[in-house]
């Protein structure tokens, strides 16, 4: 795991660079010459902050113009019925 660092003007040119660096490991963002920012994948702050990835409830709670849509589907009935080997 590498640790790269980006100047604040380097990261506003090549967002994608950084992106691409934050693979690798954290990226750094200064402001002049010091380190004011981190960029990190999702997955490692996650397992930083203790926390696993949100659900997909979460996920789609978070979706904007969702609210007030009542859904309720329809209740699944199975009839299994065992294998026959003739």
């Amino acid at each position: 795991m590498g640790i790269h660092t980006f100047s604040s003007r380097d990261f506003t040119r090549d967002v994608s660079a950084a992106k691409r660096a934050a693979l690798d490991g954290p990226v750094f963002i200064t402001d002049r010459g010091r380190p004011a920012y981190a960029l990190l994948k999702i997955d490692d702050y996650y397992r930083m902050a203790g926390k696993s990835g949100p659900s997909l409830l979460e996920v789609m709670d978070g979706i904007a113009g969702g609210e007030g849509i009542d859904f309720e589907p329809p209740r699944l009935t199975l009839q299994v019925r065992g294998a026959s080997f003739d």
